[in-house]
C-alpha cells in the first residue's frame, strides 16, 4: 500500500455551476489543510467547466508528471454530463471500461430494483479501478494507479474518500523542511540581484507589501538541508547589513 515516494498533488474540481457563481467550492481548501498538516503542498490546482475534450486536456498534462497524484472532484453521477469516467478511461486506462462487480453489488444493495437503468451506470469504471468508500450512499468513488483518486462533487461525500486514500498512501511526508524568513523595509527589487544567485532546488518566497508610502518585503527560504537553507538565507542578511537596510526577522504580523 504506497504511493508516490515524492509526490506532486493535483486537485482537479469540475463544476461549471462554480464557475458560474451557483455555488461556492469547499474542496480546494479542504485538501490543502490535510496536505498541510501531513507535510505536503500542491503543486496546481484546476477549477474547470463539464468539457469532456477540456477534462482530458487537465487529466493529460497531470499525468505527464511522474510525480503526479491527483484529486478529482466531481462528474461521476449518472447524469447525462457526468463524463468523468469515460475520459479518466481516455487518458489513463486507454479507453477501457468495464462494470466493476464490488461497485455493482453496493450500488444495488443501496438502490434495489432502482439502481437500473441509470444508476448501475456508475460502476461502470476503467478498468483496473479500485474502489473509495462513500459514507454517504454506498456509491463508491475510485482511483487507479494508487495516485490517480476520482470523487463525487459533493463534500459530504469526497472529504471521508480524500481522507481514506491520504490516511492509505501519503500519511506523512517524512522529508523534513527547514524554513528561514524575514521582513526587509525595501522594496523587492532592491533584492533581485540576490535572488538570482539561489539555486532553483532552493525554495525561495518573497510578497512585497505596500502599506502607504513605504515598502517592505517578506522573504522566504526553505529546503530539505538546514545547511543550504542557513547558508542561502544569509546572502539576504548580508545585503541587508551591508546596505544598511532595516529587517526583522520572521513576518511582521498584520
Amino acid at each position: 500500500m504506497s504511493g508516490i515516494l515524492t509526490p506532486n498533488f493535483y486537485s482537479v474540481i469540475i463544476g461549471t455551476e462554480l464557475l458560474n457563481g451557483r455555488r461556492q467550492d469547499a474542496h480546494f481548501a479542504f485538501l490543502n489543510s490535510e496536505l498541510l498538516q501531513r507535510g505536503y503542498v500542491q503543486k496546481a490546482s484546476f477549477v474547470i467547466k463539464d468539457d469532456p475534450a477540456f477534462m482530458a486536456d487537465i487529466f493529460n498534462l497531470i499525468k505527464q508528471d511522474p510525480h503526479a497524484v491527483m484529486f478529482c472532484y466531481g462528474g461521476i453521477g449518472a447524469t447525462p454530463d457526468d463524463y468523468t469516467r469515460k475520459v479518466a478511461a481516455l487518458a489513463f486506462t486507454k479507453g477501457k471500461m468495464a462494470y466493476n462487480e464490488t461497485a455493482k453489488k453496493l450500488i444495488i444493495q443501496q438502490f434495489g430494483q432502482e439502481a437500473y437503468p441509470h444508476r448501475i451506470e456508475m460502476s461502470y469504471l476503467p478498468v483496473g479501478a479500485k474502489l473509495l468508500d462513500n459514507v454517504v450512499n454506498n456509491v463508491p468513488g475510485f482511483y487507479l494507479e494508487n495516485r490517480y483518486f476520482f470523487t463525487p462533487g459533493f463534500p459530504s461525500m469526497s472529504k471521508a474518500m480524500v481522507l481514506q486514500a491520504l490516511n492509505t498512501f501519503y500519511v506523512k511526508n517524512e522529508t523534513k523542511q527547514f524554513r528561514k524568513t524575514l521582513t526587509a523595509y525595501t522594496g523587492e527589487n532592491s533584492l533581485i540581484d540576490c535572488m538570482k544567485k539561489v539555486p532553483s532546488h532552493i525554495e525561495l518566497s518573497s510578497l512585497p507589501k505596500i502599506k502607504g508610502d513605504k515598502r517592505e518585503v517578506v522573504l522566504s527560504i526553505s529546503s530539505s538541508s538546514e545547511e543550504q537553507t542557513n547558508e542561502f538565507f544569509a546572502l539576504f542578511e548580508d545585503f541587508l547589513q551591508h546596505h544598511k537596510i532595516a529587517y526583522i526577522l520572521g513576518e511582521e504580523e498584520a
